[in-house]
């Protein structure tokens, strides 16, 4: 018998099809959606479409098994399409995905017509427009375009489509409080955020950002992408945050390391390597297992190991630098806080320099927004119209 939290078995007796359980990283989201498969929906094939790492490791056979059940269909989101015909199953969607209207949007909807099914998320939405398609899905709308007409206020004067703002909100909020299912989750652990204060060169971060000059290639810059990954890339190449590592590494025996950047990577890479430090990675080229030594640090790279895998050996993470995304810094956060951690506290250490573009994006984050890059360089119209300085 799987026993469950007294929040999870109040989540349990919540669900419906169609609901959104939404539960913090590491809460225990997939045990309690088994768990409620097991109460509701048993006689049903189960299928789960999950992200692509999740499917590899074999993560949610090892959640099944307890519960004494398999899933005839265990894929990731890249293969939803495959599915579009599947019917009177019940399908599990880990991880919200469906944001936008493109071919996993597209396929969910499909499949949510002919099957019962749950959603789970950590994080299921941060505006209207990104809850729509599970409306659709629920039958509040016959499709986007009914969602738009009814609630999507759009800018008049902007040169692209452009959502405004919400009519009818109250509505809208009646429809999410319907399907959201809250699980009320108090942490075991403590979490510390630290900021480290790394240093970076100012005057070629200033040729680059007024002049438009790429110092590296020796060329204009093309574009505002182009102009911030430069810019980044001084910023988050500097000695003293290396520095900062190998001394984080010095206080911590065992750190798993976020970054985004290959050339990060490489810079991560030759000053492990100078310390004679045991390490592993996990990006789009190696999927390295954990170091067995009692001192190590693991490389991960955000898009690829923001999610779907878990580490309880540790209780350190340093973010080299930040992601854009909030979504994905949350996700990243998680892998080590969780409900069966044997620490009480967990550290974070968050390398930022005082560069405009570092303060930006971690003014972002903490407002729980993605960072943009054109709001950030300022108004589009007028640095397309600003020649690159020679």
């Amino acid at each position: 018998m799987v026993e469950l939290e007294d929040y999870q078995r109040e989540a349990v007796g919540q669900l419906k099809t169609g609901s959104i359980l939404c539960g913090g990283v590491g809460s225990g989201k997939s045990r309690t959606a088994l768990a409620y498969y097991i109460s509701q929906e048993k006689e049903k094939p189960l299928c789960i479409i999950t992200t692509a790492r999740k499917r590899d490791t074999k993560d949610w056979q090892a959640e099944l098994e307890p519960f004494g059940v398999k899933a005839s269909v265990i894929d990731s989101w890249n293969n939803i399409k495959k599915y579009v015909d599947v019917k009177d199953s019940f399908f599990i969607f880990d991880e919200q995905r469906v944001v936008g209207y493109g071919v996993w949007t597209n396929s969910f909807l499909k499949i949510t017509g002919k099957n019962h099914w749950i959603l789970l998320s950590a994080t299921p939405g941060d505006t209207w427009i990104e809850y729509a398609p599970v409306f659709i899905a629920n039958g509040f709308y016959r499709n986007i375009t009914d969602f738009r007409n009814q609630h999507v206020i759009w800018s008049r004067y902007a040169s692209f489509p452009q959502i405004k703002g919400y009519m009818r909100e109250g509505l809208l909020i009646r429809h999410r409080n319907d399907i959201l299912v809250r699980m009320n989750y108090e942490r075991p652990t403590e979490v510390h955020h630290e900021t480290v204060l790394v240093e970076y060169d100012e005057m070629i971060y200033r040729i680059i950002q007024n002049k438009r000059w790429n110092i590296y290639e020796e060329k204009p810059i093309k574009n505002i992408s182009e102009c911030c990954y430069l810019m980044r890339k001084v910023v988050n190449s500097d000695e003293s945050r290396l520095e900062a590592t190998a001394k984080l590494l010095e206080k911590h025996r065992k750190v798993i390391i976020f970054y985004r950047y290959d050339f990060e990577l490489g810079l991560l890479r030759e000053m492990l390597g100078q310390r004679g430090i045991i390490f592993s990675e996990w990006n789009g080229h190696r999927h390295d297992p954990f170091p067995s030594e009692d001192r190590w640090a693991y490389l991960v790279q955000y898009t690829s190991g923001c999610e779907g895998w878990n580490c309880i050996e540790t209780d350190t993470m340093i973010f080299y630098s930040d992601d854009y995304s909030y979504k994905v810094m949350t996700q990243a956060a998680g892998r080590i806080d969780r409900m069966n951690s044997p620490f009480s506290d967990l550290y974070y250490y968050h390398l930022r320099s005082n560069a405009p573009i570092d303060r930006a994006i971690a003014r972002s984050l903490r407002a729980k927004r993605n960072f943009n890059e054109s709001s950030f360089m300022g108004v589009r119209k007028r640095l397309k119209e600003t020649k690159p300085a020679v």
